[in-house]
């Protein structure tokens, strides 16, 4: 089972160049197999909002949160702690960390464009290498 960075949906949202590929793992991953976390909802929230996109994330909303959809992965304020700590060992950003310790809690792996996860002991995979 993954946890999606926001990379991985903001890719398919803005049509970007590995939208083919995100939409691969999408289509192809039993429901209940993938997740994101709240950071990365809101996250991608203030992004299509501020490229003036709201309808984009309501539709988005629901075409990927509704039944069978992605699932959402909070962190507990005790799991917030473990923040700073996570982002000096591995010299991750916020955004990073979050990701890193929301896999880390639920046992998730973590699915990311981002190569900062591939300096921690948990790596990431790609969208190409889950669905080639």
């Amino acid at each position: 089972m993954y946890l999606l960075d926001t990379n991985i949906l903001l890719e398919l949202l803005l049509d970007q160049e590995q939208a083919d590929a995100v939409e691969r793992l999408l289509r192809n991953q039993p429901a209940g197999h993938l997740h994101l976390t709240d950071f990365s909802l809101f996250s991608i929230g203030i992004v299509l909002f501020r490229d003036k996109a709201p309808d984009l994330y309501a539709e988005w909303l629901g075409d990927l949160l509704g039944p069978g959809g992605l699932r959402v992965v909070r962190l507990t304020p005790e799991q917030l702690q473990k923040l700073p700590q996570i982002a000096q060992q591995f010299q991750l950003d916020f955004d990073d960390a979050y990701q890193y310790v929301a896999a880390a809690e639920t046992g998730l792996e973590i699915v990311s464009f981002d190569a900062d996860f591939d300096r921690t002991t948990r790596g990431r995979k790609t969208p190409q290498q889950i669905c080639p």
